[in-house]
């Protein structure tokens, strides 16, 4: 009994090595890809304008909040409590409405930046993915893992790296 036990787990791991041996895995450096393809180099030339504008903005408020506080410092010691008060309000709406904009526009997660990389990147991406898919097939992969993201990759041979043939693919359109 501990024969046939001992044959039937040779055979079973013996055949996980052939099977194993028999899977060709790769992997891409999208880094690579996203520095490289025109559409992909254009999708973060208009993410960056659109986040330096609304950056801009930000600056434009803050030195007029800057500016009217200084303002206020030097006139305050002249000015009737009434109209004191009024400044004061007026500067803590203009305090509010900067921390409000950042907010919109950059705020981790569900800022419009992140809304706008979505609908920016979605077709980069699903392109790339595309090409990846059509690339690992053709050269028959059953796993192609990413140098650049976060599955920690320690060890690649560089036979197995499929960047550059993703990248063609992308640049020629599939020829």
């Amino acid at each position: 009994m501990k024969k046939l036990f001992l044959i039937s787990a040779l055979i079973l791991f013996g055949a996980n090595i052939l099977f194993a041996q028999t899977q060709k895995i790769g992997y891409v450096d999208s880094q690579v890809i996203l520095n490289q393809l025109p559409e992909a180099i254009k999708a973060q030339g208009d993410l960056d304008a659109l986040s330096n504008k609304w950056s801009a903005h930000i600056d434009t408020m803050t030195a007029e909040y800057q500016n009217a506080l200084a303002d206020y410092q030097k006139k305050a010691n002249t000015m009737p409590e009434k109209e004191k008060l009024a400044v004061q309000q007026k500067l803590v709406n203009q305090e509010q409405a900067i921390i409000d904009y950042r907010k919109e526009k950059f705020s981790q997660g569900t800022g419009e930046i992140y809304k706008k990389q979505d609908e920016i990147f979605t077709p980069v991406k699903n392109k790339i993915y595309q090409a990846i898919k059509e690339v690992a097939k053709k050269e028959d992969m059953k796993f192609v893992f990413d140098k650049a993201g976060d599955v920690v990759l320690l060890f690649a041979d560089p036979q197995y790296d499929i960047t550059y043939k993703v990248l063609d693919k992308l640049k020629t359109g599939g020829k």
